[in-house]
């Protein structure tokens, strides 16, 4: 089968590479989408071991379609019977960008009808009663070409599963990953967030450091289905496990002013299983200074769109300029959405990185000389 691994816009080439690292075959990245090819095996893997991607989808099918005659046949003429038994659901959503097929909710009638109707001649039945395991139907039309795909993921990746309690506007675990990853964080490097709120920043990045796969201990839509093979998922879980590496010197600070937000960071680091890598503490970014010899600061700061209005986060930018000193071993990395960020701050970037933080678009900023 073919898969489609959709993530945030900037992300592709992480999670192509990740991908191929994991041993899966035929990855190609396009525009907010990986494709690969493979069975479950491969699908449960991707689900499992993906920090950066967002959800796991078979693709079923593509097509063009410029009527909704057109998406009928396209939809129809597919074995829906492989994918889904006669009592399983099958809702369905999805969106459209510079199409003539451009209504939402016609589109989705038309290709639920689509699939009914195949169904009924398989199953040789005119109702279906959609209570068991969902297979929930994505389309995806581009400038009239149509893919239908089928998620298997369930509950977004981004939710690893430690984080059930989060402070105000907190970044998500992908592109948190991503800009740990970015900052080349590895297993004996020393990271501090020195605005952590709940800790995601640092605990992806131990997760990183002791390679954790994110998904390793949460459920997937997929393996409540019929297709689904039980001993294929505990084997991917137990190659995953297999793959951690506790034999490392990483290790982790994180500071924020609020002490609610330190009390949930503390929470979710023992959930991830990283509590021991990490220390959180009470402490202000004004009194930003390390004695450490290595270091590598990664942090997502508060900004306009987020929780201070613009004038706040810019003032905070210039403080953060002051504190983060160049010096040797040392790094930053910062995420914003603000244009005038480098100005603010005071330094010029070494390598600047733009990334999509769901619609808001924003800059990974990289000080490294």
């Amino acid at each position: 089968m073919t898969f489609c691994a959709t993530c945030l816009l900037g992300l592709e080439g992480l999670v192509a590479n990740e991908l191929r690292r994991h041993d899966i075959e035929n990855v190609r990245a396009e525009n907010g989408r990986v494709l690969f090819d493979g069975d479950f095996s491969a699908c449960a893997r991707a689900n499992i071991c993906s920090r950066y991607a967002e959800r796991i989808h078979i693709l079923v099918t593509e097509f063009n379609a410029k009527s909704f005659e057109d998406l009928f046949l396209g939809v129809n003429k597919i074995d829906w019977s492989r994918y889904i038994d006669v009592d399983e659901a099958f809702p369905v959503k999805g969106s459209s960008i510079n199409s003539k097929l451009n209504s939402i909710p016609a589109c989705q009638k038309i290709i639920k009808k689509a699939i009914v109707e195949n169904l009924k001649k398989k199953y040789s039945t005119d109702w279906f009663e959609e209570t068991g395991a969902v297979h929930q139907i994505q389309f995806l039309i581009i400038k009239d070409k149509v893919s239908i795909m089928i998620d298997t993921s369930g509950a977004g990746l981004h939710k690893r599963g430690y984080r059930e309690n989060a402070n105000a506007a907190p970044i998500r675990e992908t592109l948190a990953a991503a800009m740990v990853d970015l900052a080349h964080v590895r297993k004996n490097h020393i990271v501090c967030d020195p605005m952590c709120g709940s800790g995601t920043v640092v605990i992806e990045a131990a997760m990183k450091a002791l390679n954790i796969m994110p998904g390793v201990n949460r459920e997937f839509a997929m393996e409540k289905w019929r297709q689904s093979d039980s001993e294929i998922w505990a084997q991917e879980r137990a190659r995953a496990k297999s793959l951690e590496n506790t034999d490392c010197t990483f290790k982790a600070y994180g500071y924020d002013i609020d002490v609610d937000a330190l009390t949930i960071a503390k929470e979710n680091a023992e959930k991830a299983g990283v509590s021991d890598r990490i220390t959180f503490e009470i402490r202000d970014v004004n009194d930003f200074n390390m004695d450490e010899e290595y270091l590598c600061v990664v942090t997502n700061p508060p900004y306009g769109e987020r929780l201070l209005d613009v004038k706040e986060a810019e003032r905070l930018y210039k403080i953060m300029g002051k504190r983060f000193v160049k010096r040797e071993h040392y790094s930053y990395t910062i995420i914003s959405p603000d244009d005038d960020f480098e100005k603010c701050f005071g330094r010029v970037a070494d390598k600047r990185r733009k990334l999509y933080n769901g619609m808001l678009k924003c800059n990974v900023y990289m000080y490294y000389k």
